[in-house]
């Protein structure tokens, strides 16, 4: 069976695609398919020549079938008219789509360094606290994920805070872009199913990235 796309239609990660896109740094296929539509979300169209791009793929069968597989795991949706996404500045982009991530209403986005962009719900002192505390246990993934990941099959980078019944109090996310590493801090159980998340991350490419060449 040969699968082909509409031409007109723009392809954008899910929710859910977004989130693997960036939960570690892109090394599969379709890490690095989803990190292209990130890339490309202002002009997606599902053109031949964009899908040999995005996938990889010379031949636009085996390209065709990529994305359909992509669609069938959730990862991808197809649209018939582009998303607007955020181009205003991070001061002014954050406090609109941070907040929806977090029914707790407690939520910040730390960066590499240890900082805080921004901070929603968090006094000041705590903000600080958890963004300092995000680096290092990210630092601290990154150096044992390997024998993490050979010893239990753990594949997954967040950590969390829990109670005695193992549901999370504090839970940190890592967001890898391109070269860069940011963590979401999130009190409670997040709401990654939300179309705020894909803006986020496009929002995040879009501005720390470097274009692909």
């Amino acid at each position: 069976m040969v699968y082909r796309l509409d031409p007109a239609l723009h392809l954008l990660p899910t929710p859910a695609g977004a989130f693997n896109a960036v939960a570690g740094p892109a090394g599969s296929r379709p890490q690095r398919f989803l990190v292209s539509l990130l890339r490309d979300a202002h002009a997606g169209e599902a053109s031949e020549s964009n899908l040999r791009r995005w996938t990889g793929f010379d031949d636009i069968e085996e390209a065709g079938e990529f994305v359909w597989r992509m669609q069938e795991m959730g990862w991808i949706q197809a649209l018939d008219t582009p998303r607007p996404l955020p181009e205003a500045p991070l001061d002014e982009v954050l406090p609109t789509l941070l907040p929806a991530l977090c029914p707790d209403g407690k939520v910040l986005l730390a960066d590499t360094q240890g900082f805080y962009l921004y901070s929603h719900g968090f006094p000041h002192e705590v903000a600080e606290e958890l963004s300092a505390l995000s680096a290092d246990l990210a630092t601290l993934h990154q150096r044992r994920s390997g024998s993490l990941n050979r010893n239990l099959g753990l594949s997954g980078s967040a950590w969390a805070l829990t109670d005695a019944a193992g549901h999370s109090q504090i839970g940190f996310w890592p967001l890898h872009i391109g070269g860069e590493r940011f963590v979401l801090v999130i009190a409670g159980q997040p709401a990654f199913n939300r179309p705020q998340l894909v803006d986020l991350v496009v929002f995040l490419h879009q501005r720390f990235a470097a274009p692909a060449h």
